[in-house]
């Protein structure tokens, strides 16, 4: 984990998730289960497998985790494979992409979709997460040869 995250953060998070992703939530009840624009069809995603298989194919340098009741929320290096909250969102920080994990996994979720600007965030993702990982790779080196 890089950084928790206060309540008002979250919030912050949860706004900028609805505004990317919730715009068109009119009849999803957003306020108990930000992921019912999904359910509802008011936004695209796919869902179930598909879902999970197409998280397992992006990569971003950073990730956050957070809570459905907007209270918290992580930021993390490392792709985040389950949380103990059991309604999730993971995304990038520019919402690329979101995961939306829900109670109802199998029925209804998990969720996957794109942001509208998809493609060039995405871009921006790849390109970040492969400058930390060579910066990585760097400082392995370094510190193999004893210099840090």
């Amino acid at each position: 984990m890089l950084k928790s995250f206060n309540a008002n953060d979250a919030q912050l998070f949860a706004d900028k998730w609805l505004s990317a992703f919730g715009l068109n939530r009119l009849g999803a009840n957003t306020n108990s289960y930000m992921w019912h624009v999904f359910s509802g069809g008011n936004f695209p995603s796919i869902s179930g497998q598909e879902a999970l298989d197409a998280y397992k194919t992006h990569e971003a340098a950073e990730y956050i985790v957070l809570s459905n009741d907007r209270t918290a929320a992580i930021s993390t290096i490392t792709k985040p494979d389950k949380c103990n909250a059991s309604d999730y969102y993971i995304f990038p920080e520019n919402l690329a992409w979101t995961l939306a994990m829900t109670h109802e996994n199998g029925w209804l979720g998990p969720y996957f979709a794109f942001h509208k600007d998809y493609k060039l965030l995405n871009q921006t993702n790849v390109s970040n997460n492969q400058a930390r990982l060579l910066k990585l790779k760097e400082l392995a080196i370094a510190q193999s040869k004893g210099w840090v």
